[in-house]
């Protein structure tokens, strides 16, 4: 490419990148309610952050003769199946708690139009497939699957049946195609099947063949909306019970009032001490950097929109993670460029020689991730398929702005005669680049020390949690709820103020119009008694009247066993699908095991740090452990990379000194990525509320912990599994040694003995 070429594209670059910043963050045009369209507007925002509708729906048991025992299991498959709705509507993020007996609480996020929402998650979506005679062919339980297709002219949902379903109904087919059914249904014809859902004749098309294969189409001039919105509640299934509608409103942030605006102002304050940390530690490669990394930013929050995703508290845990990688990418390639340039060679040459070298670990660190991102997102329900989502596409823009945008401007930069030098590239003029350290470290010799440590916290970790038990929060507990009408907006701290002798330690939030309303959740499993006992203690503070009253009730965990279980499968999984592909690209089993059993030790980490500490395990909890796996293989793959460059290019020297050179190598490379990456937490976590802590504390308690185990755990992991082999190589040679010198010795004395 010329560098004319180069210029050319780097400006249409620098202008999309202004459009873009321009688009994101004062707007283009108005969205529907007359508000500037920009990415806060038109981002959609889960429960945590921005608040939310919520509804109250109670099942219809009574007069169906149900035990207790029965109405418990029905309800419970209830809150299955509806759980499963919400997320087919692409509400995702959303939640479904049990409510008193036969009450169920939808949360849902990111819903303009909850009328709608509330229609479609009470519908009963009981699917038949209805022969002209009445008779029920099947049912939608042996549907596997239901899509939305389009033929060009309007919208249809094709049907995948299981083994028996498509049996059954290449029988139906066979029965109409043979015209053997008597016409008992009004409007229909003996060779037609009816589709019909909750008693509505959707569609009686014509059998033309007999059909086999399970295979069929629903069609019915649907608009796009209906097609996806029939197809979500297919596929999700038939509610075991009636529901009614008996409460719906709005309520906000479950981290605090105006969680939304402060998690904003403190992100930005977040990266932008980041721009600031990449220009003062690389000079005009960190002005490239910059200009990837707010390109990234641009291209993230239109994709989150585009793809329709909510942004919660695990999402941000995702984009703190990308932007860590992002970060990470380009400081890969930067300390690429400047070995290159310290080892004599010119800026242009460095420049194309280092960026290489560099593409096969950003590559390698990035894809390890992004699989597991995707196994995440494939096995996972709820959060963790937000969390992986969100990564998701975090990694494809963190490698398109690394790979494609960066290498544009370090190109272009290294071939213009100004800026094509040293000091612009992070080298001094006597050619040693700057760096944060200078000092060689000897990590292997005192691998054992780090052993010790790790193994003292993590028993300690598991005393705590055995002596005292882990601190489960609500989302894993339930508790009661208490909500309440003040009549106008007050004070959420002097509310806890009232509350306090009661030791309820609870989660406040403004609900209803004009957040008049608070809700009261504890963990506490209160009786009516008690429940009455905190509903006066405010009425006598605030003048209440009993109507003010207008929920009391106990609820039940909206982190079940079936998302518990899931999560713990998903990352086994997700570990497996990463040691595999390790193993593939590094050509050995040492490797992968060794990165995975990095993972382990890193999850047991922070699980001792939730039990020492006490810190609340809530459903953000999963999403830290989350982040942690993903930064935790990223950061070890990198020294991995190094490890294996360095074995290939010295091959005289020892393993431990090759080892402890490549963590030294990379040691500048990971003391900045992982300070970039708390940088960007330290404003959430001063800035937002006392609330958030509870969730970027431990995450950050992660990276910490991930930064250490790929140095301190993964690489003398390693280094012990192979000294083994290192001690036969070098055996060997000393007996090759001892052979020569034999031989050499017998042929002396031969020629001796000659003369």
């Amino acid at each position: 490419m010329s560098q004319k070429l180069k210029a050319v594209l780097s400006v249409l670059v620098i202008l999309v990148l202004l459009f873009g910043l321009y688009a994101t963050f004062v707007g283009i045009g108005t969205n529907e309610d007359g508000e500037p369209l920009n990415g806060k507007n038109a981002l959609k925002y889960g429960l945590d952050i921005n608040g939310g509708v919520y509804v109250v729906m109670e099942g219809k048991t009574e007069g169906l003769g149900y035990s207790s025992e029965e109405i418990n299991e029905i309800m419970d498959q209830t809150r299955a199946v509806l759980n499963n709705r919400v997320n087919q509507l692409g509400v995702a993020e959303s939640t479904v708690t049990r409510e008193g007996t036969n009450r169920l609480r939808v949360e849902m996020p990111g819903v303009t139009d909850a009328e709608e929402a509330i229609n479609a998650i009470g519908t009963t979506a009981q699917l038949s497939f209805v022969l002209s005679d009445g008779t029920v062919a099947l049912d939608g339980s042996y549907v596997k699957d239901a899509e939305v297709d389009t033929d060009g002219a309007g919208y249809r949902i094709l049907l995948e049946f299981d083994s028996e379903g498509a049996s059954l109904f290449e029988e139906a087919s066979r029965k109409a195609y043979n015209k053997e059914p008597e016409v008992a249904i009004e409007g229909m014809q003996s060779n037609e099947i009816a589709i019909v859902l909750d008693g509505e004749v959707l569609t009686h098309p014509v059998v033309q063949s007999v059909i086999s294969g399970g295979h069929c189409e629903i069609t019915g001039s649907f608009s796009k909306e209906e097609a996806t919105t029939l197809a979500a509640l297919i596929r999700g299934g038939a509610l075991p019970i009636e529901l009614e509608e008996i409460q719906s409103s709005v309520q906000t942030a479950t981290i605090g009032a105006n969680a939304l605006d402060k998690s904003i102002v403190a992100g930005g304050i977040g990266l932008l001490i980041v721009f600031v940390l990449m220009i003062i530690m690389y000079g005009l490669l960190g002005v490239i950097a910059d200009i990837a990394l707010m390109l990234y930013v641009v291209m993230f929050i239109w994709a989150m929109v585009a793809f329709n995703v909510v942004l919660t508290l695990p999402g941000i845990a995702a984009l703190i993670l990308s932007i860590g990688m992002a970060v990470d990418a380009n400081v890969i390639i930067f300390s690429r460029i400047k070995e290159e340039i310290s080892q004599g060679k010119s800026i242009r040459v460095s420049v194309d020689s280092g960026f290489k070298s560099a593409l096969v670990t950003v590559l390698d660190a990035q894809v390890t991730t992004l699989i597991a991102a995707i196994v995440l997102y494939e096995v996972g329900t709820t959060v963790v398929k937000g969390f992986a989502l969100t990564l998701m596409i975090g990694i494809v823009f963190s490698i398109f702005t690394a790979v494609i945008i960066s290498q544009l401007f370090l190109s272009f930069v290294a071939g213009t005669e100004r800026f094509s030098k040293n000091k612009y590239f992070g080298v001094r003029e006597d050619g040693t680049p700057k760096q944060f350290l200078h000092k060689t470290f000897h990590f292997i010799k005192n691998r054992k020390i780090y052993y010790i440590i790790s193994s003292a916290i993590i028993i300690i970790g598991l005393v705590f949690a055995l002596v005292g038990g882990m601190n489960y929060g609500i989302d894993f507990t339930g508790g009661t709820t208490i909500q309440v009408e003040m009549g106008e907006q007050v004070d959420i701290g002097e509310v806890e103020d009232t509350l306090k002798s009661f030791d309820l330690d609870p989660t406040i939030i403004y609900a209803g119009e004009g957040n008049t309303q608070i809700q009261i959740k504890t963990i506490e499993a209160l009786d009516n008694a008690e429940r009455a006992e905190v509903f006066d203690a405010l009425a006598e503070k605030y003048g209440l009247e009993d109507s003010a009253l207008v929920a009391a009730e106990q609820f039940g965990p909206s982190v079940g066993n079936e998302l518990k279980q899931n999560a713990i499968m998903a990352v086994v999984i997700a570990s497996i699908g990463m040691l595999i592909y390790i193993i593939f690209r590094f050509k050995s089993w040492k490797y992968g095991l060794c990165a995975v059993a990095g993972v382990a030790h890193d999850v047991l980490m922070v699980l001792a740090f939730y039990a020492i500490f006490g810190y609340t395990i809530n459903n953000p909890f999963i999403a830290a452990i989350l982040t942690l796996v993903g930064y935790s293989i990223n950061d070890t793959i990198v020294i991995f990379d190094r490890i294996r460059d360095n074995k290939r290019l010295r091959s005289r020297g020892s393993l431990e000194e090759n080892i402890d050179l490549s963590l030294n190598q990379t040691l500048n490379r990971t003391i900045m990525t992982s300070l970039t990456t708390l940088v960007v937490m330290v404003p959430l976590l001063v800035m937002v509320s006392s609330a958030i802590s509870q969730f970027i504390v431990p995450l950050m308690v992660g990276v910490i912990v991930g930064c250490y185990s790929s140095i301190f755990i993964c690489s003398p992991m390693y280094y012990d599994l192979n000294k083994k082999d290192e001690m036969s190589k070098y055996m060997l040679k000393q007996q090759e040694k001892v052979k020569t010198e034999k031989k050499t010795s017998r042929a002396v004395r031969k020629e001796k003995k000659n003369k």
